[in-house]
């Protein structure tokens, strides 16, 4: 399948491995997808993404996505969904970092305070936003999957960066709209 990858949506790949590598984790995840889109200029998803205004907050991005990581990957419809039931999750991480150290709870790999190092493989959540760009890919016709199908991929596949991109008013039908060219056929 990565044959069918343009340079833009293999550089995006290529990113998510780099900030798999950099946060310590043992696998590539959605969340370092889409910090890799975030990372892009002149590419239709880095456009699409100019278009709502993300660009500009970046950081804010970046920062709900270290929360969550904090939060042991939970999105925040997840923690209000537990809060509903009486747990508090800013407690518990609070609690656990106070015993373990901040960031005690995320899925970042510190076995031993050492970075590892190696080749990073790609968690599920990975695989399923790849192959999810693929479905997008052939729904729209297009013999090649970019980096835009990687977007619009992440915001079919619920949880952390679907939601963090919703606060930013970047869902599959707003984006759908603003790159055009069929994106709004079925493919989920």
């Amino acid at each position: 399948m990565f044959e069918r990858f343009t340079k833009d949506a293999r550089a995006v790949v290529q990113g998510a491995v780099g900030h798999a590598e950099e946060a310590r984790a043992g696998t590539v995840e959605p969340e370092h997808l889409l910090l890799a889109l975030l990372d892009r200029e002149g590419s239709r998803a880095s456009f699409a993404l100019a278009a709502f205004g993300v660009g500009e907050h970046r950081d804010a991005v970046r920062r709900a996505l270290r929360d969550a990581r904090r939060r042991a990957g939970l999105s925040q419809s997840e923690t209000e969904a537990l809060a509903g039931l009486g747990i508090d999750v800013a407690e518990i991480v609070a609690k656990v970092e106070e015993a373990h150290g901040v960031g005690a709870m995320s899925a970042d790999d510190r076995k031993g305070g050492r970075r590892w190092s190696g080749h990073r493989s790609f968690g599920r959540g990975a695989k399923e936003v790849l192959e999810k760009a693929l479905r997008v890919a052939v729904a729209r016709r297009d013999r090649h999957i970019g980096d835009e199908h990687l977007l619009l991929a992440l915001t079919l596949r619920p949880g952390v960066p679907a939601e963090v991109l919703a606060d930013h008013g970047v869902t599959h039908a707003s984006l759908t709209r603003v790159l055009g060219d069929g994106a709004g056929k079925a493919c989920a």
